[in-house]
């Protein structure tokens, strides 16, 4: 089951979410041959005209268990003020080429509008 997690993000500048990752025993997940992947909308059944995505990467090393997601200062200020909905999601792909794919982390995000345009 995913965790929920509210954000704010300010139009118009750099965000960074670090996410770590932990297995059962509170332990970092070693995230080798994971990626991640997290998009977020205005509402679970939004076109995808109003779905923006994050850029997705593991820390290395891997070991750490620390996903990131991330969009620039320009990718933000594209993104009209209010309030959208996101999830993350970790996808892993073993030797037989065979994806599982995990949430991780879900919630609602407000973007805060900026007036520095």
């Amino acid at each position: 089951m995913a965790q929920f997690e509210e954000f704010n993000i300010d139009q118009g500048t750099d965000v960074a979410i670090n996410i770590h990752v932990t297995n059962k025993n509170g332990t970092a997940k070693d995230l080798a041959n994971y990626s991640v992947a997290a998009k977020m909308k205005k509402s679970y059944s939004s076109d995808s005209d109003s779905t923006f995505a994050f850029t997705g990467n593991i820390d290395t090393p891997t070991t750490k268990g620390v996903a990131i997601i991330s969009m620039t200062n320009s990718q933000t200020d594209a993104i009209p003020s209010g309030r959208y909905l996101y999830d993350v999601e970790l996808s892993f792909t073993d030797s037989s080429n065979n994806t599982t794919i995990e949430r991780i982390l879900e919630g609602r995000i407000n973007v805060t509008p900026s007036v520095t345009k």
